[in-house]
């Protein structure tokens, strides 16, 4: 089995303080030690979180533990194919007045595309996409 993981998973590890290996031991543990990747949309929104710091001290801080985790966790372009499964979901989520955010159709068929599941703390919007195995993790 693999996971996908979120950016909210290691957001809130950094919130909590602690470590990129904190993070990634307890969700190893937590799945019987599952293959790990990271969507490029994640990656992007981590990077995202280091320029919205509110001082260089932050940034500097979270920068560091970014590339910690970039270093650390295999990071999933997005294929051809992953555009095609994310054209077909946000098409027929459309038609039933749905809306799933860009960055998170994008994460969620990264898994889809490789039958891999999602670890988020945000599990609303993985949640609407067909046949994605969402792990909530609190």
């Amino acid at each position: 089995m693999g996971i996908v993981l979120d950016s909210t998973v290691f957001i809130a590890g950094e919130r909590a303080r602690l470590s990129v290996t904190d993070v990634v031991d307890t969700v190893r543990k937590t799945f019987d030690d599952p293959e790990l990747i990271l969507s490029v949309m994640s990656a992007a929104e981590l990077i995202h979180g280091i320029w919205r710091a509110r001082s260089p001290e932050v940034r500097a801080r979270r920068e560091d533990f970014v590339e910690e985790i970039l270093a650390r966790i295999p990071v999933r372009s997005i294929t051809l194919r992953t555009a095609r499964i994310a054209g077909q979901l946000d098409a027929l989520s459309r038609t039933k007045g749905v809306t799933i955010p860009t960055a998170d159709l994008l994460i969620g068929s990264t898994a889809v595309e490789l039958s891999f599941a999602v670890a988020t703390h945000n599990p609303r919007h993985f949640r609407l996409i067909p046949k994605l195995r969402v792990h909530h993790l609190k």
